[in-house]
């Protein structure tokens, strides 16, 4: 038998493609969109100008951006049948299962699924764009036994998704807030579900399958579900004065602090930090007593673990750790958490299908087999 080869588990440190979509740069905490630095996309611009970019390769000009909004909006609501379902399966299946299932449906409402000629591919992204957060909103509601809120078209994008949801419509500063969520979770190179969805692309299968396939992806605690899974940390902790016994006692057992480390970033993450920032604005607006509570945890954690594993085995804050308490911030619970991530990210996956299509080929990976060969067979009656 011949040697055997180098493993990398995980893919770790393998390169699968080229792409001018995103870069990250994880040893010097750096993240950049078709060339712009994440800073700079978050302070200046919004999620309608950040998913052209993305879809585009470069930032619109003002008909170009008008147009663009204008599609979005156009597209927000649901066909009845849609929302039917999300009616059904919202008060007892998992909001992801939910968002995987109606996302799914939304092929029977295409008449060309398979059409990938000229712009087709763009136009059905831009209508998951569209659709995606609507199914979140809707699931919700529902989950809730409230009625469904039809899209507001005076609302951006962000804005009318939170909407949609509490049936409140945002301030400037909230509007901010989940626009801001919805910038940083747009897109991050070929992580888990990314490559998952370009794998299911790869196969020359429909935009819809290749979204549920990453829907399912990001499903996972270890994915999308990591900032659910901190805020169920922070809630487990209860009051700040516990904070520092329990991080103690969860590093003592070698317990995993959910929020902390990244396969990427060696150093604190961009976007961490910009919704660190954010966060300790929002202390200043009269949040509620939870929201303080989560906030003082939150801070307490995060030196505590930069202290002891941050300068010395690179395990820092990511934005998983601050998305929940900024969720709840606005007044949205954590089983909507991975919903909005996936709301979000299509716009990501979507720059990274076109991109792939232009020049695909079917993924097919390598495994080492270490099982026996040639074993004799033996009749049933004789085992």
């Amino acid at each position: 038998m011949n040697d055997k080869p180098t493993i990398n588990y995980g893919l770790e440190g393998i390169y699968v493609d080229e792409s001018s979509i995103s870069k990250v740069d994880g040893q010097n905490g750096k993240l950049w969109y078709r060339g712009y630095a994440i800073e700079e996309l978050a302070r200046q611009s919004n999620f309608e100008e950040v998913t052209y970019l993305l879809l585009k390769g470069r930032l619109p000009s003002r008909k170009e951006y008008d147009d663009f909004t204008k599609k979005l909006k156009e597209r927000r609501e649901l066909p009845g049948d849609i929302k039917d379902l999300i009616r059904k399966m919202a008060p007892t299946a998992h909001p992801m299962d939910v968002m995987r299932t109606a996302a799914s449906m939304l092929v029977m409402f295409d008449n060309d699924p398979s059409n990938r000629e000229g712009d087709e591919t763009t136009e059905k992204v831009i209508s998951l764009v569209a659709k995606l957060p609507t199914i979140a909103a809707a699931t919700g509601r529902f989950r809730e036994k409230k009625d469904y809120i039809p899209p507001d078209n005076n609302l951006g994008h962000s804005a009318n998704f939170l909407y949609m949801l509490t049936g409140n419509k945002p301030n400037e500063f909230e509007s901010k807030l989940i626009d801001l969520m919805f910038i940083l979770h747009a897109e991050h190179s070929t992580n888990a579900s990314t490559f998952s969805v370009l794998v299911t692309a790869s196969t020359l299968a429909d935009i819809y399958s290749a979204t549920t396939t990453g829907i399912g992806t990001l499903k996972g605690p270890l994915h999308g579900g990591a900032d659910e899974a901190a805020l169920s940390m922070m809630n487990a902790i209860g009051d700040p004065s516990n904070t520092e016994k329990y991080i103690e006692e969860a590093l003592e057992g070698k317990k995993r602090i959910m929020g902390f480390g990244h396969r990427v970033y060696k150093t604190y993450d961009p976007r961490a930090k910009i919704v660190r920032s954010y966060l300790e604005e929002s202390l200043t607006k009269e949040p509620s007593d939870e929201v303080k509570r989560l906030l003082q945890i939150a801070l307490i954690a995060e030196k505590m673990m930069i202290d002891k594993l941050g300068k010395t085995k690179g395990i820092w804050p990511n934005i998983d750790f601050f998305a929940g308490p900024l969720y709840r911030v606005l007044g949205i619970d954590s089983h909507l958490f991975t919903p909005i991530f996936v709301a979000s990210r299509m716009s990501g996956w979507g720059a990274h299908i076109i991109e792939y299509w232009q020049n695909n080929k079917l993924v097919r990976p390598l495994e080492w087999y270490t099982g026996s060969l040639d074993l004799p067979y033996v009749p049933m009656n004789n085992r």
